[in-house]
Formats: structure tokens, C-alpha cells, sequence
């Protein structure tokens, strides 16, 4: 499939979440929607104006909310909790780790602003390894959406999903390139374009950065297979198994510290099953800075020509290993 987009289809993720939760509550009485002062930012005005009894303001109160949240699980509820990432990981990892984890509760965490795209507050809200501190939690599903149609799908989705999930978008209008009405399965990895001599592996923004990527390789003669992997936990491991196998090689993106996200799962799939050389395009071990997110896409080296550089070393040590070999 020819992925494509104008720039009036650029649209936010968190738009994408906003318009998601509002459909999945009107089909689903047991839907109810938690913020720590934050509703406008994760665009949940029309829920509150539809849904004003099923809304709970918790304040600049994030542990507390969690704890609300875990409870009214137990009443059959399903709480989607609503703030930053930063605020809805980092300071909270206490009381998701302990009363929703440990628990088993049936919370989704919704995450706005992730990632260094939250671009002008800066370091201090640029959280960058909360995909790492969520994997790592027992029996935590983890979603990473590419556009704004697949973040109102998997906000659908996840109603009916039975346990814990975080779900992470972003700030930024973003190029909005999947079809709307492309059904949303936690656990099964989308393979965007077919190739045969790199596999690139990208979550969230970084999958429109794959796809430009893969279509200047393609100027080159060089076959990219472009792999959204939307759900990083459950991976799907026989789709990243499937592709090495006929790639020989693979690189990953994301919006994310090196240590401890995608390029780290993949890696270790890649490890037990098929070992072949990878390259990982994140951020290097470091804390953002404000910034247009653009620019600091650039600066953390994030963006196309990156992802671009990347598999040219990739494919440069595959030739070398196979004269070698």
C-alpha cells in the first residue's frame, strides 16, 4: 500500500483519543473518564458535555487518581485516567504498580504529550522512558498508535481489552496516513510496506518517519520492510522473527530512550531466535530540551534522514558479514 497524506490531514494523536473515547462511551455505559486537570489538553470536552456523571476531576492529584481509578474497577467500571505521560508513569509508578498491576485492574492509562515532540515545556515534561517502566510491569499491555485513526481505534479497542493498559499518543499534528476504518488488534504488528532487505521496526511518530525512510531507500534500489509495531507488549514476535528472516538485518525507531523500549524488545527477539545485525534510532541516553518538535526531532536524531543513515550502515555490515561468511 502507497501510504500518503496532505498537510490538511495532519491531525493530533490526542485528537485521535479525544474522539475515541467519546464514541467507545456512547456504546458502552461502563466507560468513564478521570483527568488530572487536564481536559482540554486530552480533548475531552464532548465526552464531559455528553457525559457529565460518568467525568471525575481528581485535580493535580495524579497518585490519587489512580487509586480512584483502581477502585471503581471493582464496580465493573472501566476508568480511562487522563494526563501527560510524565505524570501518568514517572510520578505515578508507585500506585500503578501497586494498585493497578499487582492488582490486575482493568485501568486504561491514557497518555498525552509523550516524548520529546511535547516540544517547548521542555525536559522536565519530555518523558522518554515510560515505554521501558511499562513494559516492565507484569500483566501491562502497552499501545503506541502511529496517527490520529489508529489512536481513536485503539482507544475503542481497548474497552473491551480485559486488564491494564497504557496508551500513549502525543502533542503534535501529525501526518494521519492509516485508513479510518482499519480495525484495531492489540498484539498483531501491521507490516506497512513489503520488502526484502531491511526491516525497519518503528512505534508511534516514527512510523511516518519509516515510511519516507523507506521510500528514499526504494530511490536507492534498496527494499524496506516498514513494521508498525503499535502493541509493544504483547509483542508480536513470529511478525519480527517472520522479517529478519527474509530481511537478514533491521533497524528501530522511536520516541523513546535507547535503553529500555522498542529497539531493546526487538533486539532480544532478534537475540533468541535469529541473530542478525541492527542499528536502533532513539534518543542517546539524554534529556530533551525546549524546542519546535520538529528541531528537536533533528537535534535527538529522530527524523527521516536518520532513520535513512541507519539502514545504509545496517546494510553496509550485512554485505560485510556475508563476504565474510
Amino acid at each position: 500500500m502507497l501510504y500518503q497524506y496532505s498537510d490538511a490531514d495532519k491531525k493530533e494523536t490526542r485528537a485521535g483519543f479525544g474522539d475515541g473515547i467519546y464514541e467507545v462511551a456512547k456504546k458502552n455505559p461502563r466507560v468513564v473518564a478521570l483527568t488530572a486537570d487536564l481536559a482540554g489538553s486530552l480533548k475531552l470536552n464532548r465526552f464531559i458535555k455528553e457525559f457529565p456523571e460518568r467525568y471525575f476531576q481528581c485535580g493535580i492529584a495524579e497518585a490519587n487518581m489512580m487509586g480512584i481509578a483502581a477502585g471503581l474497577t471493582i464496580g465493573g467500571k472501566i476508568p480511562y485516567t487522563t494526563t501527560f505521560a510524565n505524570f501518568s508513569t514517572g510520578r505515578v509508578y508507585d500506585q500503578i504498580r501497586q494498585s493497578i498491576a499487582y492488582s490486575g485492574k482493568n485501568v486504561k492509562i491514557c497518555a498525552s504529550h509523550a516524548g520529546i515532540t511535547l516540544g517547548e515545556d521542555g525536559a522536565t515534561h519530555q518523558i522518554l522512558e515510560d515505554i521501558g517502566l511499562m513494559r516492565m510491569l507484569p500483566g501491562m499491555t502497552v499501545v503506541v498508535p502511529c496517527d490520529y485513526n489508529q489512536t481513536k481505534a485503539a482507544t475503542i479497542a481497548i474497552a473491551a481489552y480485559a486488564g491494564p493498559v497504557y496508551l500513549r499518543f502525543g502533542r503534535p499534528k501529525w501526518p494521519n496516513f492509516t485508513p479510518a476504518d482499519e480495525e484495531f488488534v492489540i498484539g498483531k504488528a501491521q507490516v506497512l510496506t513489503e520488502g526484502t532487505d531491511i526491516s525497519i521496526f518503528a512505534c508511534g511518530h516514527l512510523v511516518w518517519k519509516a515510511i519516507e525512510a523507506a521510500r528514499i531507500l526504494g530511490q536507492q534500489n534498496l527494499s524496506a520492510e516498514v513494521i508498525n509495531i503499535h502493541t509493544i507488549k504483547p509483542l508480536d514476535e513470529a511478525a519480527v522473527i517472520a522479517s529478519v528472516a527474509k530481511t537478514g538485518c533491521a533497524i528501530t525507531a522511536e520516541e523513546h530512550q535507547i535503553h529500555g523500549g522498542l529497539g531493546d524488545l526487538i533486539a532480544s527477539v532478534v537475540a533468541r531466535h535469529n541473530p542478525v545485525p541492527m542499528e536502533m534510532v532513539a534518543v542517546k541516553d539524554s534529556f530533551g530540551e525546549s524546542g519546535k518538535p520538529e528541531e528537536l526531532m533533528k537535534k535527538y536524531g529522530l527524523d527521516t534522514p536518520n532513520i535513512v543513515d541507519a539502514a545504509l550502515r545496517i546494510l553496509a555490515r550485512k554485505k560485510q558479514d556475508a563476504l565474510a561468511g
